[in-house]
């Protein structure tokens, strides 16, 4: 049995808040080609996901808040905002479900923020058809305004 403990937690946000792109994940699947992923996803403000959508039909994705405050966005294909969900730990808000298909992103709006995700696996990169087109890539010089434009959606 795996106990997820508060020293975990805290852990895993400070191995974040280092990290060059503010995130990191504590994986309880024994493998990237494990077909059911389980993890916690520690996010950090100021870290980007760049939107994208998960096309196998058995991907949708599952987010329950633990700490922190997250917004959750679902775009259209043309890269319109269809639907937001604010998540906030200790209230009755702190559960999603993404279909698969659907673009999506995620953007911490607290420290420490930390997430239980749960999707089928394998693990494989993004393809070209999975990646937002409309959205900047992580290196681009407009994220950060982009990431703003996610936020602001927020009030942050």
């Amino acid at each position: 049995m795996i106990t997820v403990t508060g020293g975990l937690l805290d852990q895993l946000s400070e191995q974040a808040r280092r990290a060059p792109r503010l995130r990191m994940n504590h994986n309880f699947h024994p493998a990237d080609e494990s077909h059911c992923h389980r993890l916690l996803n520690a996010v950090e403000p100021g870290s980007y996901i760049r939107p994208h959508r998960h096309l196998a039909t058995e991907k949708d994705e599952t987010f329950v808040l633990l700490r922190g405050r997250l917004g959750v966005v679902e775009f259209d294909d043309q890269g319109q905002v269809s639907a937001t969900a604010l998540l906030i730990a200790g209230t009755d808000a702190t559960l999603v479900t993404i279909p698969h298909g659907r673009f999506h992103t995620a953007v911490s709006l607290a420290a420490g923020t930390i997430f239980f995700e749960a999707k089928a696996g394998p693990y494989l990169p993004f393809s070209a058809a999975e990646k937002a087109p409309w959205a900047p890539e992580d290196t681009d010089p407009e994220t950060a305004a982009y990431l703003q434009t996610l936020c602001a959606l927020f009030s942050c």
